[in-house]
């Protein structure tokens, strides 16, 4: 048996742990193995590169070695991680997955989606999400919101314009891919979110 692999994404501040977490009880209520995992991170090396990357010490990263680093803590992760758990039927829930890089680095950074994409094809072993949630929200409400939270890391300091360019990304992206990504509203109350989600989500389990 197959697993179902979702994966949520959105801007800095859009309040996607909160319903990672929401949907984790969700599934597991209703019988399903859950396993959940983040990007970069999820691992003990990606958390290792997932320091280095968020470093607000290392301001002279080049965007080349910041997509590579990405896309090394996602092929461990996907290796030790996501595939041995689809392969065992279980659900995989993801804060954040290869379409950040295609945003972050391919869109805002200005290195081309398709490049991030074909850099990715031996990392993801093939394996992709079967439904993507995206939290949309603009720029200037997410970074404020962050601000609330916590202390802000490299890519979170980033100026206004970068964050602008990351939520158009997305969603540019959510219409190139609008059979898996399902686009929601970040403002929209969390339990009217939460809602969206399962509805969405028990829709496509059925198909």
């Amino acid at each position: 048996m197959s697993g179902l692999f979702i994966s949520l994404e959105g801007p800095d501040g859009s309040g996607k742990t909160t319903q990672i977490q929401l949907l984790q009880e969700f599934l597991i209520e209703r019988g399903y193995e859950v396993v959940l995992t983040r990007e970069p991170g999820g691992t003990d090396i990606s958390e290792q590169v997932r320091k280095i990357i968020l470093d607000v010490n290392n301001e002279k990263m080049s965007n080349m070695t910041e997509l590579l680093l990405y896309t090394a803590a996602r092929a461990q992760l996907v290796d030790e991680i996501i595939r041995p758990a689809l392969e065992a039927g279980k659900v995989v829930i993801c804060d954040r997955f290869y379409d950040s890089s295609a945003v972050y680095q391919g869109i805002a950074r200005g290195m081309g989606v398709d490049m991030v994409y074909q850099l990715n094809e031996e990392a993801l072993q093939g394996i992709l999400p079967d439904i993507t949630f995206l939290m949309d929200m603009d720029a200037e409400e997410g970074i404020q919101r962050k601000k609330k939270q916590a202390t802000l890391d490299r890519l979170e300091k980033e100026n206004l314009e970068f964050h602008q360019k990351v939520v158009e990304g997305y969603r540019s992206l959510a219409k190139r891919n609008s059979q898996r990504i399902k686009v929601l509203n970040a403002t929209d109350s969390i339990d009217q979110i939460q809602k969206q989600m399962r509805q969405y989500l028990l829709r496509q389990i059925e198909k």
